[in-house]
């Protein structure tokens, strides 16, 4: 038997039923929406109504909030950086927010990068990142690298 070859099983798929097709279809005039009221009318909507109880949405209290001028910023650290030198042969001289993103080891749309302090560095690395904590920055210092932010102040 061949892709091509294969059917349905009989009866099972059902044809839709065609609605407002006259008074011998069994479904014509109303179209099975019975008689007057809000329901049988178009363009009505009443999702959510419980008839006078109070709704689900209303009954359960707000939570959260979201920011709207919140900044994304996905974080790294030393660990994560020796990682991606060994695994993406990336220069511990010229690392770059750029190059994170160009092979694919970050993605942009999650937001900037800000280096935090965990993890040990033993090798001198010259870095450039957005956002990097005090510590971080001391402890390159302290080895002999060097590192460069984007922030404004």
């Amino acid at each position: 038997m061949k892709i091509d070859q294969l059917k349905p099983r009989l009866k099972s798929q059902k044809n839709r039923k065609r609605v407002g097709r006259g008074p011998g279809s069994g479904s014509g005039s109303t179209c099975g929406r019975g008689m007057k009221g809000q329901k049988s009318r178009s363009g009505v909507s009443i999702n959510g109504f419980e008839g006078g109880q109070m709704p689900l949405y209303r009954r359960l209290p707000k939570r959260g909030f979201k920011a709207l001028f919140s900044k994304k910023i996905q974080t790294i650290n030393f660990k994560f950086i020796l990682d991606a030198i060994k695994k993406n042969h990336l220069d511990p001289k010229d690392i770059r927010e750029e190059n994170f993103f160009k092979k694919n080891i970050l993605r942009k749309s999650k937001g900037v990068v800000k280096l935090l302090n965990v993890g040990e560095l033993k090798i001198p690395i010259n870095i450039e990142v957005s956002f990097a904590s005090k510590k971080a920055v001391e402890k390159i210092k302290a080895v002999g690298g060097k590192i460069k932010t984007n922030v404004k102040d």
